[in-house]
């Protein structure tokens, strides 16, 4: 679909989420009053209007958090529930949390028929109105959409019936052009008849005779698209930027959303500063215990690649005898894995420092790296520098996103994960990542700890 017409749909669908809100607020509340409890229950008018406005906000920004109307357009019920579950579950809680702040008094049925009510109406109105809309235009009522394809016939062709399947909305091809004959033909259509948009699929190196055919299209103020099939194997987001004026095709293997990078970074030095803080007597004992149990320093310190292969330090608890690094040359022959160094056992771990290992606790000093900026508290582990050198091409991909404390493949497994399989998910956490997923894999990460699973 195109961008503007998803734009639409999602403000819509941001909308009747307002108002489906509203609707179970009401019908829960009605349901609820007239239940015949030994309670009696009411709002006053001012709390009632202030839940009401409150839940709409509360609602329509859960479902732009996690992103929700970026797909509803298309979604099936299989992801549609457990979506539509998880905003209607958190906003409840939140109204839940808005009552013991200002001390209401809610009744606990009335919050369970406004969860219920919710659920129901979002997902029968997710479900059916996509369904509508693309009947709707299909069948010929609102205006259709009027397009001009530039190219070869039989390449324009292919792109119409992508073009019809991608959009609920009615697509009127109103000619279909070679690029010879849009020279001569396509300022002459763009006064006669109603055009949209102009579509140019042409072969990359024909773009640039085409120039004065844009600047047609520029000055009568119709817009333009290149299909860009000319690279055919790219699954990179494309944007275009300007920089002083220059414009700048931009492909982009890793997330560009500024905003949401911008939330995460907040929250990364928050909680890493609360860690810091709250924990700090544990980090003072372990210290202690570090010192006490084994000659050598505290931290163990060593270089790691960090966003796009910047060199930073990284900060452990030291969990290895003194000289480890001085030893690997001799244990190399019982290293488990192709690139990264592992071993089950490995004879120069201390004691304290396998306890600490099981329960990851040797890495809290890296919520100091987590301040400083080079680490995030869910992204990719930081690799060696060494073990990035033997990467394949693909492997790179992983250092597209700043290094974390966890990820994908600490909640499914830690060290049992083969290499190439942790190489895989970490790429699949990059193309898929959004603050919901970082807050799922948190909060699954947090019992895998506690209970020590995975870890050598």
């Amino acid at each position: 679909m195109f961008a503007h017409q998803r734009r639409k749909i999602q403000l819509f669908f941001a909308a009747a989420d307002a108002l489906l809100t509203v609707a179970a607020f009401e019908a829960a509340y009605g349901t609820r009053v007239h239940l015949t409890f030994d309670r009696i229950f009411f709002f006053t008018p001012q709390v009632h209007i202030l839940l009401l406005v409150l839940c709409a906000f509360i609602w329509v920004g859960l479902g732009a958090f996690q992103r929700v109307y970026d797909y509803l357009d298309s979604a099936h019920a299989r992801r549609l529930l457990p979506g539509t579950v998880r905003q209607s579950l958190i906003g409840t809680s939140i109204v839940v949390l808005v009552q013991y702040l200002l001390r209401l008094d809610i009744s606990r049925s009335f919050l369970f028929l406004f969860f219920a009510y919710n659920v129901l109406m979002l997902l029968i109105t997710r479900l059916l109105i996509p369904r509508v809309i693309g009947a709707f235009f299909r069948r010929g009522f609102g205006s259709p959409y009027h397009l001009v394809l530039v190219g070869d016939p039989q390449k324009t062709a292919v792109l119409a019936d992508r073009l019809r399947e991608g959009s609920p909305f009615r697509l009127e091809i109103v000619e279909n052009l070679t690029e010879s004959e849009c020279l001569t033909s396509l300022p002459r259509l763009l006064a006669d008849r109603v055009v949209d948009e102009v579509i140019f699929d042409v072969d990359s190196s024909r773009l640039s005779s085409l120039e004065e055919v844009f600047l047609a299209c520029d000055e009568e103020g119709v817009r333009t698209r290149v299909a860009i099939d000319f690279f055919p194997h790219v699954n990179s987001e494309i944007t275009l930027d300007r920089v002083g004026g220059a414009p700048l095709l931009t492909f982009s293997a890793a997330p560009l959303d500024d905003l949401r990078l911008i939330l995460k970074r907040f929250f990364d030095i928050a909680f890493a500063a609360l860690v810091l803080i709250v924990l700090s007597p544990v980090l003072l004992l372990i210290a202690l215990l570090i010192k006490l149990t084994s000659p050598g320093p505290v931290i163990f310190r060593q270089a790691r690649c960090g966003l796009n292969g910047r060199r930073f330090t990284l900060y452990k608890f030291r969990s290895m005898v003194e000289d480890a690094l001085a030893m690997r040359a001799e244990l190399e022959h019982l290293n488990e894995r192709e690139i990264a160094f592992k071993i089950a056992r490995d004879p120069r771990i201390t004691p304290v420092g396998r306890w600490l290992r099981k329960f990851s606790l040797d890495e809290f000093p890296q919520f100091f790296n987590v301040v400083r900026g080079d680490m995030s508290i869910v992204g990719p582990r930081p690799p060696l520098p060494d073990e990035v050198d033997h990467y394949e091409r693909w492997q790179r991909r992983r250092l597209r996103m700043r290094p974390g404390l966890t990820c994908l493949w600490a909640v499914a497994g830690r060290d049992r994960i083969d290499f190439n399989a942790w190489m895989r998910m970490d790429i699949s956490y990059i193309e898929n990542w959004s603050l919901q997923l970082d807050w799922t894999i948190i909060l699954k990460t947090i019992p895998q700890v506690l209970a020590g699973r995975g870890a050598h």
